[in-house]
């Protein structure tokens, strides 16, 4: 229960009626996320239902102009080396790969001397169904400032100018030196209406392109669509006006220049990875044990979410063909998502239901490690989609320094991480036949799994560390006058 519980319980009902005009299934699903625990456990099938069925962002994920208004305030006298991040949502209630992104960078960043601190957009976690309206959390020592008013206006433009409102007072007590806002836009563009008044420089970061998720997400969305060339325009906008840009790879840099950020003001933070990962890897015998698999099974897999675009309905093909040729193969099939039942369909079409495809439902993060200690390939066959042609993996990097051979498909962001024969393979994406070749031939070549898994760590520890993340963005804040 939250210290405030007023002020939660206010902002819990602005929150409920705001989404009641938007998405009543919304609404009711953030108030199912609102009651005790206990309550809640009893009505995990309605939660579930409403969840599927709901929008899944409020009324503030709605396009809007790109113009965030200047708070009132004057400028600042900056601490150096004191860091503002603008971020939408933040752990310990959302976890995810940006959430723990942002976390880890924090603490690396204050390890290497600056003085990072967090805020979130404006309403999280009460938003999000969590009842809490705690103005500060630190986690692992890195201050979490949250942004909670009484109430919520209505609609994306006028939150974010309240965003940006709330967000200036933080900004006047904390005396940043740099705005670091991780996309979405919505962060963004309060980060350069924060920048208008106090004169703060902006770094904006780039992990995707939310318009290219926005299509992703419905069947029967195109480019064409107004949605998808609103969020497009939002997001070039701020990567044109930001200072600097910050993003995870060279092909997503390379769609960045091309909308015209000059290519000067783009650097590469890259997917990184908690060194406890680089250590060796533990035994994998008892997890394999309680998994029903044999000593002698050739395990390939995945431990990340089930969508559409990961691709893994091509990895179920393949594994019939193996088990067509003989090879002893058993599928591993990590996490939840929106794809988990339709793959547990086709494995039941394609006769794979004798224990070959093991669906284990969501793995909690602590865990993942020790399922990757079960696989003797990590598979990751996605789709040749835009979207995955430029956004690298975070599971597939985790993977690669747990020491895995891995099988991934032949797609630009792909080639970054993976050099062919070195530390692993490239597929073409969709070819069945061509990943049962594949997988068949590291079956046959566990000297060079060894080889493959060994040069993969190696690489991770190299060039993906958090320390050399927070060296690059430091650099990036010496760069602008930061500190």
């Amino acid at each position: 229960m939250s210290p405030r519980p007023l002020r939660t319980l206010a902002l819990a009902l602005s929150v409920a009626c705001a989404e009641l005009r938007y998405d009543p299934l919304r609404a009711a699903l953030i108030a199912v996320r609102l009651l005790p625990a206990r309550v809640r456990r009893s009505l995990r099938p309605l939660e579930r239902a409403l969840a599927a069925r709901a929008h899944p962002t409020g009324p503030s994920a709605e396009p809007s102009p790109a113009r965030v208004p200047a708070p009132r305030g004057r400028r600042i006298l900056p601490v150096p080396g004191r860091v503002l991040h603008l971020v939408t949502d933040g752990l310990p209630y959302r976890r995810a790969g940006h959430t723990l992104r942002t976390q880890a960078l924090a603490r690396a960043q204050s390890a290497a001397g600056l003085d990072p601190h967090v805020v979130t957009r404006i309403g999280f976690p009460v938003t999000q169904g969590v009842f809490d309206a705690r103005p500060l959390h630190l986690l692992d020592g890195v201050p979490q400032h949250r942004l909670l008013p009484r109430r919520l206006p209505y609609g994306s433009g006028p939150l974010l100018a309240r965003n940006a409102e709330l967000a200036g007072r933080l900004v006047e007590r904390l005396r940043p030196s740099v705005l670091h806002a991780s996309g979405d836009h919505g962060n963004g563009r309060v980060a350069l209406a924060l920048r208008a008044t106090y004169g703060v420089p902006v770094v904006y970061e780039v992990h995707g392109f939310p318009e290219e998720s926005w299509l992703a997400q419905a069947p029967g969305r195109t480019g064409s669509d107004e949605g998808y060339a609103a969020r497009l325009e939002l997001e070039s906008y701020c990567m044109r006006e930001a200072d600097a840009v910050l993003t995870l790879g060279e092909a997503l840099k390379a769609e960045i220049v091309a909308r015209g950020v000059p290519e000067e003001k783009v650097r590469i933070v890259p997917v990184a990875v908690d060194p406890v990962l680089l250590e060796p890897r533990p035994d994998s015998s008892a997890l394999r044990t309680r998994l029903g698999i044999g000593p002698e099974e050739y395990v390939v897999g995945t431990v990340s979410d089930l969508t559409r675009s990961e691709g893994l309905g091509t990895l179920l093909e393949a594994g019939v063909e193996l088990r067509r040729r003989g090879v002893p193969l058993r599928l591993l099939l990590g996490g939840d998502g929106p794809e988990l039942r339709p793959l547990q369909a086709l494995a039941d079409r394609l006769g794979l239901t004798d224990g070959t495809a093991l669906f284990t439902g969501r793995v909690p993060h602590e865990e993942v490690r020790a399922y990757h200690t079960a696989l003797d390939v990590f598979a990751l066959p996605r789709t040749d989609e835009r979207l995955c042609r430029l956004v690298p993996s975070h599971e597939l990097v985790e993977a690669m320094a747990n020491g895995l051979p891995v099988a991934v498909s032949d797609l630009s962001a792909m080639r970054e991480l993976v050099e062919s024969g070195v530390n692993g393979r490239l597929i073409p994406p969709g070819s069945s036949p061509a990943w049962a070749d594949a997988l068949e031939m590291l079956f046959h070549s566990p000297e060079r799994r060894v080889a493959w898994g060994s040069a993969a760590r190696a690489g991770v520890a190299r060039e993906r560390t958090w320390a050399r993340v927070a060296a690059t963005t430091r650099g990036t804040y010496h760069a602008l006058g930061c500190l």
